[in-house]
């Protein structure tokens, strides 16, 4: 079972920078997909980016195109969101989840979905809170 902890939210000014961190944990975590998503107060929670199990397929929402870049270490066993220009509009508590969908060589290359049914674990959540 993945297990996930993010951390580097915080307060940032509008226009401001951020990276959120996520770390996983477990078994065969390769073969995990994973995302990021958030939540604002009073909304559901919405999707933002997914990346591939083997980093090869990465997917943004259009609120995030073009300022938000995820990526992942496995080495480091860590995800992450850089998050550039960033507008009050993006305060929420962020996400991250992961689902499982194995792979092989010389199969389909692995993908990403921001379909928040299919993940299977999330992490605590972080905060992020974009003002002046």
């Amino acid at each position: 079972q993945l297990q996930l902890v993010e951390s580097g939210g915080g307060l940032v000014q509008p226009g401001g920078s951020l990276r959120l961190s996520c770390e996983y944990s477990g078994y065969d975590t390769e073969y995990y997909a994973m995302g990021w998503f958030r939540q604002a107060p009073g909304k559901e929670r919405e999707g933002v980016s997914c990346i591939a199990s083997s980093g090869g397929d990465t997917k943004y929402t259009d609120a995030a195109k073009g300022r938000f870049t995820i990526s992942r270490d496995h080495a480091k066993r860590t995800m992450y969101l850089q998050m550039t220009n960033l507008e009050p509009e993006d305060t929420a508590v962020y996400y991250c989840g992961g689902y499982w969908e194995p792979w092989s060589v010389g199969g389909p290359p692995p993908s990403c979905t921001l379909e928040k049914k299919k993940y299977e674990v999330w992490g605590q959540g972080a905060q992020v809170t974009v003002s002046s």
